[in-house]
């Protein structure tokens, strides 16, 4: 986790001490529980809950304890026995360090996908407007790079607000698979532990049973929750790639935010650099590279071992912090991003009206042209065009195979911008409800 790129309401979620709080809670949950069951004396819950609601766990002698004992957990519980005195060894009864640590991991990740959904519905807001801004604007299509044909800038948009839409309900998924709780004791058979205990503790700490652990929590949920910050990252490298191809200079459509006082280069004054956008495609990356890791955890040996910790220990805090900050950021970039339908009007014509050549395609074959002799004539025609020798509609217009089936009028018909926007309205009802309007 690096902290250029971890926000601090995030990177909290994953301190030392917001984790020993969190095992602390799960403790004293289960003493709770065990009071009333009788397995332990209400008394010592009670004190339990008095001397270590209100404390501060100490990271460094926590620290200093494992380095003697080797044992993460055992340190803790050996810290918690110096503040609580003697009723402290009424905790941790039949349970093992499994129930703590990874009910601890799902407390964390759940966390940590409320504020993830939170961060995509910042990016949501911020496509909307922007999508309702600029919903008629016409623009170019390209496909493999190249003028393909007209369409809006509200349309790019409104197609990455439901791919957002999508990555909101991926995260709600991520969250409800990884939200268990394990209180069952060495091997899970509860041979030690009333399931009782495990599904108080589960309400208190806001998740459910985990129906079966065999000490330890199914790292295939694990897996699925990385998956999906993985999909969502992917979804946040797309729009920034769009993006930065929009401000090349040669195309400059759009143009990440430039605040006064920026510099875009130490040797070049005059440049302004998409460095948000870059930035968000490297930390796409850094977020997809949890997927392996977590995939590789799911084959655990038998009831349980260790190799998942120290992978944990790393893409929990990293991939969730950089998604965090990721999608902020793009939601800022998203908020202020400079558009210019100038160079979007500029740019449909470069190529001299090629971008209706469906259009003239498919009217000469309603003419009674063949589609291989209709299409013959168009490319021919447009070929010119890419050579640089003169405009699309002059050449057809002079061309004595299309002008025996289509009028000077007819042609200049298929050149109008408006054609292609005409079920712009039925694209945002299915992406922004029926009769989206233009205000966000």
């Amino acid at each position: 986790m690096i902290p250029r790129y971890a926000r601090p309401e995030m990177a909290a979620l994953w301190s030392p001490e917001t984790r020993y709080r969190i095992w602390f809670e799960i403790e004293a949950h289960a003493a709770d529980a065990m009071a009333e069951l009788g397995t332990i004396p209400k008394s010592a819950a009670a004190e339990i809950w008095a001397k270590g609601r209100d404390a501060v766990f100490d990271a460094d002698r926590i620290d200093e304890i494992e380095r003697v004992t080797k044992h993460d957990v055992i340190a803790f519980l050996t810290h918690v026995s110096e503040i609580v005195g003697p009723e402290a060894r009424f905790l941790h009864q039949g349970m093992t360090s499994s129930d703590v640590l990874d009910t601890c991991l799902a407390v964390q990740l759940t966390r940590a996908a409320d504020a993830l959904i939170g961060d995509v519905d910042l990016v949501l807001a911020a496509i909307k407007r922007r999508a309702m801004e600029h919903k008629y604007t016409p623009t170019v299509g390209r496909s493999h790079g190249i003028h393909a044909e007209p369409t809006t800038f509200g349309l790019k948009l409104a197609g990455y607000y439901a791919e957002f839409q999508r990555a909101k309900e991926r995260l709600a998924m991520a969250r409800f698979e990884v939200a268990t709780c394990a209180i069952s004791g060495a091997v899970g058979t509860f041979a030690h532990v009333d399931p009782r205990v495990e599904a108080y503790v589960a309400e208190k700490m806001g998740l459910v049973v985990e129906p079966v652990s065999t000490q330890v929590i199914p790292r295939d949920r694990h897996a699925a929750y990385f998956a999906a910050l993985a999909v969502v990252a992917a979804s946040v490298e797309r729009l920034a790639t769009e993006i930065r191809h929009l401000q090349r200079t040669e195309v400059l459509e759009a143009e990440e935010p430039f605040d006064p006082g920026q510099k875009g280069s130490s040797a070049m004054p005059h440049k302004r650099n998409p460095v948000l956008t870059e930035n968000l495609t490297g930390l796409a990356r850094l977020v997809r590279s949890a997927v392996i890791p977590a995939l590789e955890d799911v084959a655990l040996w038998h009831e349980r071992d260790i190799s998942h910790s120290s992978v944990e220990r790393g893409i929990g805090p990293d991939a969730t912090v950089h998604l965090d900050f990721a999608l902020r950021r793009l939601a800022g970039v998203m908020e202020r991003l400079m558009i210019y339908p100038d160079n979007m009007l500029k740019n449909l014509d470069r190529l001299g009206g090629l971008v209706h050549s469906q259009r003239v395609l498919l009217a000469l074959t309603q003419k009674g042209m063949s589609r291989e002799d209709s299409y013959a004539a168009v490319q021919r025609n447009a070929m010119k065009v890419w050579r640089g020798e003169g405009r699309f509609i002059d050449f057809l217009k002079a061309d004595d195979d299309v002008r025996g089936h289509l009028s000077d009028a007819e042609l200049e018909n298929l050149f109008d911008l408006d054609f292609h926007t005409k079920h712009v309205d039925t694209v945002f009802d299915r992406v922004f409800g029926v009769q989206a309007g233009t205000e966000a």
